[in-house]
């Protein structure tokens, strides 16, 4: 693992370090995200989901009620918060102190999570795109913010994938929303290139074999692989079936410098860190 050992995000007044690679666990409170296995829309298991990421190890929860999956239905702003509330309550009633990251492009949505329920990180898919507010309302919230790449929006992002090289391109893009975002006065900033996100299966592998080139941009780096399409298409199996191939690919990212995956399952990714950080140090 590659890890700057100078990188650090202030989240709610606690500084976070990456020395050794954080593990952010993902809670869709959706009735139809791509990957079945995590569609928690009752409170019931939206409950037992939570007990169990907490158990396993998870240091970030991120907690998403709309699904960004090519050509997703749109989903209401209100609509979207009430999911998100529902899963934010049993979240700080279980741990009032957890890391809480919520997975939303909307600056009202991210500002009402924030000051009713003490959220700490806003991840934005479109990258302040789809709501030109979204920078302002990070700066005033002064919460940490996860930039992704990306073009366009859900329903026709991957019509749009022509690059000449795309992790340079991707790597300009993202510079360049970092310095308007510190113009801004964000502070705390993850960068993500957004695998899957108007990439085609090809240039997904091209950036993760690219991945250390990310490291350029002097902030913490995140990796959302799991389960996706460039695993399951690849290997003409499922969602359901993309376990392994989700490790296998965590692994090369941590390997290149990768500071958090995002991961639908947290004890192979708490597992993997812990494996790969032996191998690391078995070199002194």
């Amino acid at each position: 693992m590659m890890t700057q050992k100078s990188l650090s995000i202030n989240v709610g007044g606690r500084l976070m370090t990456f020395e050794t690679p954080k593990v952010m666990a993902i809670l869709n409170v959706t009735p139809d995200s791509f990957y079945a296995g995590s569609r928690n829309f009752d409170s019931d298991r939206i409950g037992a989901h939570v007990g169990k990421i907490i158990a396993e190890g998870a240091d970030i929860i991120d907690i998403g009620g709309y699904s960004t999956r090519p050509g997703a239905p749109e989903v209401t702003a209100e609509e979207e918060y009430n999911r998100l509330a529902r899963g934010l309550e049993i979240i700080r009633r279980k741990d009032p102190d957890a890391v809480v990251s919520v997975d939303t492009f909307r600056a009202d949505v991210a500002r009402r999570c924030v000051e009713e329920w003490n959220v700490q990180i806003i991840n934005d898919i479109s990258g302040g795109d789809m709501d030109p507010e979204m920078g302002a309302t990070v700066a005033d919230l002064r919460v940490a913010y996860i930039l992704m790449h990306t073009r366009g929006t859900p329903q026709n992002m991957q019509q749009l994938t022509d690059y000449r090289d795309v992790t340079a391109e991707v790597i300009e893009h993202l510079a360049r929303r970092i310095y308007s975002l510190r113009e801004l006065g964000v502070c705390d900033i993850i960068a993500d290139p957004g695998f899957g996100f108007a990439k085609t299966l090809e240039q997904n592998y091209t950036i993760l074999r690219e991945f250390n080139q990310f490291k350029r941009l002097g902030v913490p780096v995140l990796t959302a692989l799991s389960r996706k399409s460039m695993i399951y298409k690849a290997l003409h199996t499922s969602p359901d079936e993309a376990l392994a191939g989700t490790v296998a690919l965590d692994t090369v990212a941590l390997l290149n410098g990768a500071d958090l995956i995002r991961v639908h399952d947290v004890r192979p990714a708490v597992e993997t860190i812990k494996l790969l950080s032996l191998l690391n140090a078995s070199k002194c």
